[in-house]
Order: C-alpha cells, then structure tokens, then sequence
C-alpha cells in the first residue's frame, strides 16, 4: 500500500510516511515520536503541533478559520495533508 502523503520531522529530518488508514497522530507514534494528546477528535487542542512547509487538511473543531487559513499549525489527531509532504516543528 502506498502512503497518501508523508510528514518529515524538522529536528531529525526523519521521514514518516502516512498511509490511509492511518492519522498523522498514529503514522508518528508508530514511528516512536510520541506528543500530547487527549480528545483525539480535533477539539480539545492538546496536540497542537506547528507547520513549517505543506498545506495542511484541516480536519479539526479546534482552530478558528482564520488560524486555518494560516496554515502554521494543525492537530494531527485528525487532520490530514494537502500536499505530499508536511515539515513539522517537531
């Protein structure tokens, strides 16, 4: 199975593939980089996590549209990406 897109992780410069069953939030812990989480739904913002290249798909309850649109940061319990890659600040 191909991923859908992949994450790199900007302090490593690891590269974590995310495929279609999977959340960024799951690709990651399987991969042994573990953040805060908690509703796993995209409301509570617990794992807030910062973008540093991509076009995140937000997914989320969680930002105003307009930290959205920003494109800066994104909860990857749920939302997914537009772009092949993700830079995360992580």
């Amino acid at each position: 199975m191909e991923p859908e897109f992949s994450v790199k992780l900007a302090r490593s410069g690891r590269v974590i593939p995310v495929y279609p069953h999977q959340s960024v939030l799951e690709a990651l812990q399987d991969d042994g980089v573990l953040i805060p989480t908690s509703c796993h739904q995209g409301v509570c913002g617990t794992c807030l996590t910062t973008v540093l290249e991509g076009e995140p798909a937000h997914w989320d309850l969680f930002l105003t549209p307009q930290e959205q649109e920003a494109n800066d940061r994104f909860l990857p319990c749920c939302s997914r990406s537009n772009s092949a890659l993700l830079v995360l600040d992580l």
